[in-house]
């Protein structure tokens, strides 16, 4: 009784201290990073708590400020509905700006899926995306891991999606491509105009 006692009276005097006292506010689970590119702003929500890795290499690049001055370069149409698809944007494997890759994080470990509008890293095989970015226009599952299915079957990582300017990832993924540059299934698939990324910035 004496114990029970005890404890509901150190209970009722904290009560008003811990009443007083703001607990602090939670790290966010997203972080959001502005692309000001030629054609406008493009805001990216980055997914740093459910991919972490993938988050964190992209963030390294903005804030090591590797992405000013690079572009927006490629734009892969859907055949039969060309206002579906991907652009692309990074360093091309350009040694100046790439950094060491990061281990891949496929989709079926983080719970992301390749929605319109989500940003993923580009890569050759898993484990080896650095500096190559692309964005989705309309949904495609296809990019997901599928455990299921033969060979590289780990898709790609998806680490975020666009928060705010998606009429610019569409004006970029209309505009014109070269119908002679690039090789094998790329051919085609290259900006006549690049659409420069003057700078990227954290953006809270």
């Amino acid at each position: 009784m004496t114990r029970a006692f005890t404890l509901f009276a150190v209970l009722a005097f904290a009560a008003p201290v811990l009443a007083q006292t703001p607990a602090p506010a939670p790290a966010p689970a997203t972080v959001k990073v502005t692309l000001t590119t030629s054609q406008g702003p493009i805001v990216l929500e980055l997914e740093k708590k459910r991919a972490p890795l993938t988050a964190a290499n992209f963030l390294r690049y903005v804030d090591q400020k590797k992405l000013d001055g690079l572009t927006f370069y490629r734009a892969v149409k859907a055949p039969n509905a060309p206002e579906y698809g991907l652009v692309q944007f990074g360093t091309r494997a350009d040694p100046k700006k790439t950094l060491p890759p990061v281990k891949h994080e496929p989709t079926n470990i983080t719970g992301l899926s390749h929605k319109s509008g989500v940003i993923s890293l580009a890569r050759n095989a898993p484990g080896t995306g650095a500096g190559d970015f692309f964005i989705t226009v309309g949904d495609t599952p296809s990019l997901d891991a599928n455990p299921t299915a033969t060979g590289d079957n780990q898709g790609f990582a998806a680490f975020g999606h666009v928060a705010e300017g998606m009429e610019v990832v569409k004006q970029i993924l209309a505009a014109p491509t070269d119908p002679n540059k690039g090789e094998g299934v790329m051919k085609g698939q290259f900006l006549i105009q690049p659409v420069t990324i003057v700078s990227a910035r954290r953006s809270n």
